[in-house]
């Protein structure tokens, strides 16, 4: 019988519907110039969904209404309104400012019970050192809050808010350089223009907490990813930033708290001047932006480091079930999940810039998750500045990965040799 020559069967997965090719084109880098107005075009349809989703947020946005019965907000109200009537001294919360009834009438408005009794009002507390009833909020929200003309002051802070995101979103953008890192971006941006409404609506400290978020996770990746010459003024800024945020909400004081652990443990190991001045150019900074709320204090509870707050707020650290079960089934977690898997990669994925990013990102996290745990309430908004600031670190010090491998690992596992 004549010998069946088996003809030698091309190796698999060079199709274009195979694995290698999803996975090459994932990874490709535009080169010559086709390549490069393919990844313009791209990037014009990634900056069009920012927009809609920017539209869509001010459509929503433009039918709130400010009277919508929470007493946050008409606390918050109360301080913008302080600093209309008296201007920086508006920082005074005294009840007895209430001369003109603007608390009563905002608390009649959504029928509090009490509203008459401007001593029986939420929000405030009486405090003994300083003898009056005060309001227990930091004065940045309000003072943020009275920037904006009375009755119209809500709607364009967040407007405000959505339009920062997309400008960062944008920012990243013109740093992505491979089609799955402008996928991140895209997925990324669209959730993050879209939680300035959802749930950072549920408070209105929350939304310029989320400027500074962005801002801050913006220079916290290029500290560490450029090598520059600024890195003094650049410790100094991100600490600055993070002590104002303190001014919107006082929880915002742990922060800071994985920058000042990296800090002192940069300079345990290193014992240098060097570490030693980064550490002081952030701590410094920090109290600076802290100074309003000091101020306040001194004013509002007679004590620089004395607290306005009281009742639930400053109980001690207690672990309850239902409060740890509230935060597993809220989007907050979701985010946090993200943010700790996230982490996890960039430490793995490099070895140097990246990886000191992964280590502070991880005490930052579990510094707040340790702190938010154990606090006796939960709320739907408690953890999304810790996410946020994580999430657009982690974000920018992904897209200034110089590394191939890195790129090519990001999102998607590397296929096997043929």
């Amino acid at each position: 019988m004549p010998r069946v020559r088996c003809r030698r069967r091309r190796p698999g997965g060079r199709g274009c519907g195979s694995r290698k090719f999803s996975m090459a084109w994932l990874q490709w880098r535009p080169g010559a110039r086709g390549d490069q107005a393919k990844m313009k075009f791209l990037k014009i349809l990634c900056a069009i969904g920012f927009l809609v989703v920017l539209a869509s947020n001010i459509w929503s946005i433009s039918g709130w209404i400010e009277a919508r019965g929470v007493y946050d907000d008409i606390c918050y109200l109360r301080q913008a309104h302080l600093f209309d009537r008296f201007g920086l001294r508006g920082i005074d919360t005294n009840i007895t400012f209430d001369d003109d009834h603007y608390l009563k009438n905002k608390l009649k408005e959504i029928d509090f019970p009490e509203w008459n009794d401007v001593k029986r009002a939420p929000c405030h507390t009486w405090n003994a050192s300083a003898d009056k009833h005060v309001l227990q909020y930091p004065p940045g929200t309000g003072f943020i809050l009275s920037l904006f003309p009375a009755g119209f002051r809500v709607i364009p802070l967040y407007i405000l808010t959505s339009v920062v995101a997309v400008g960062f979103s944008l920012l990243a953008l013109t740093l992505a350089s491979t089609v799955y890192r402008l996928i991140l971006v895209a997925a990324f941006g669209d959730s993050a223009i879209y939680l300035m409404i959802n749930p950072a609506k549920a408070s209105y400290s929350v939304a310029p907490t989320m400027m500074i978020c962005a801002l801050a996770g913006f220079l916290t990746a290029k500290l560490f990813m450029q090598p520059s010459r600024h890195r003094f003024a650049l410790w100094a800024v991100i600490g600055l930033l993070i002590g104002l945020s303190v001014n919107f909400r006082l929880a915002n004081l742990f922060l800071a708290a994985g920058y000042c652990l990296y800090l002192a443990g940069a300079f345990l190991l290193a014992r240098s001047k060097e570490t030693f001045l980064q550490g002081t150019a952030f701590g410094i900074a920090f109290l600076i932006g802290m100074v309003p709320t000091l101020i306040a204090n001194a004013i509002n509870a007679g004590s620089p480091f004395s607290t306005t707050y009281g009742g639930v707020d400053v109980a001690p650290p207690e672990l309850k079930a239902d409060v740890v079960l509230s935060y597993l089934v809220d989007v907050q977690f979701t985010l946090l999940a993200i943010s700790v898997v996230w982490t996890a990669w960039l430490w793995r994925v490099d070895r140097d810039r990246a990886r000191q990013i992964a280590v502070l990102v991880a005490v930052n996290l579990a510094v707040n998750l340790i702190f938010f745990m154990t606090h006796p309430i939960f709320t739907p908004y408690y953890i999304i500045p810790i996410d946020m600031l994580s999430l657009w670190t982690l974000l920018f010090a992904t897209l200034k990965l110089r590394s191939e491998r890195a790129a090519a690992c990001a999102a998607f596992p590397q296929p096997a040799s043929a």
